[in-house]
């Protein structure tokens, strides 16, 4: 696996032939992303086909080997972001940084890793109007946790709290810290008022956990990665305090449609794409 700082070589795909395209997991079957990149496909006038798959560690390397050039790339959510490494080619600069690869790009035969969470968070915070934090908290300890320390150090924030059921299984998102450039700290789940009150804060648990939190104390404004159901229990306790409340449904449609833009060398139809995920939402 080698990297590379570049990603135009594995970007702009054919778009003059029907491809293929999936979402890679485990739970799988409350994926909306066959929902936004289908929607997506459509704006762009691509017969390409999008799956949702149910794969989990053991079955990544068998699935990924078995890709013939119909294939113009995966999607990747839990828990493969980081059990793909080993099986990639090559990869963007941001993986090699992160250690965490939500999307592969098949071309010229090779596996290419990239990630688009970091451009998700962003996105879904500069969109929301949230300000560029100095400092930010992150609930979780996981891959998408370390996405959002790239994606916070990106907006401007030099540390961050990470709050953590398990501290001891917190030893990768640290590592990554230091590569990333941001200092972070440690604290005990649900952390104490002062890492709440006045901050952003960026939860990357999954849904249900949140269910019944008490806030420990009052953000400036919180994005929630989790979008079914919505609101989750973060969302309603944060939104009863008049805090900004930025759904995970921005950042998965921005994550998406970068994706759509490297499968396909065409700029994706992020309007579309939401309208689509919020009536699936409702439906």
């Amino acid at each position: 696996m080698r990297s590379s700082g570049a990603t135009s070589r594995a970007t702009g795909g054919s778009s003059s032939h029907s491809r293929r395209a999936a979402v890679l997991g485990s739970p799988i079957a409350h994926s909306l992303s066959p929902v936004l990149h289908r929607t997506a496909y459509d704006e762009l006038g691509l017969a390409w086909s999008y799956d949702a798959v149910e794969c989990d560690e053991g079955g990544l390397a068998a699935f990924v080997n078995e890709l013939d050039d119909s294939w113009a790339g995966l999607s990747l959510t839990m828990p493969l972001k980081r059990a793909v490494l080993p099986l990639l080619d090559a990869h963007s600069a941001l993986v090699t940084t992160t250690q965490v690869a939500n999307t592969v790009l098949l071309r010229d035969g090779e596996r290419y890793g990239d990630n688009t969470d970091v451009h998700g968070i962003t996105a879904a915070l500069e969109e929301a109007g949230v300000p560029a934090p100095t400092s930010a908290t992150v609930l979780g300890g996981g891959a998408t946790a370390v996405s959002a320390l790239a994606a916070l150090a990106d907006m401007g924030a030099a540390t961050a709290v990470l709050v953590v059921r398990s501290p001891e299984r917190a030893a990768d998102a640290v590592a990554a810290a230091e590569r990333i450039g941001i200092g972070v700290e440690l604290a005990t789940w649900p952390g104490p008022a002062d890492v709440w009150d006045g901050h952003l804060v960026v939860s990357t648990v999954p849904s249900g956990v949140t269910d019944g939190l008490r806030l420990p104390g009052v953000p400036r404004a919180v994005l929630d990665v989790a979008y079914r159901p919505w609101p989750t229990g973060l969302a309603r306790a944060v939104a009863a305090t008049g805090a900004t409340v930025v759904p995970g449904l921005a950042m998965l449609v921005h994550q998406a449609a970068r994706q759509v833009e490297l499968m396909t060398g065409l700029p994706a139809p992020v309007a579309a794409m939401r309208a689509a995920g919020e009536r699936a939402l409702t439906a």
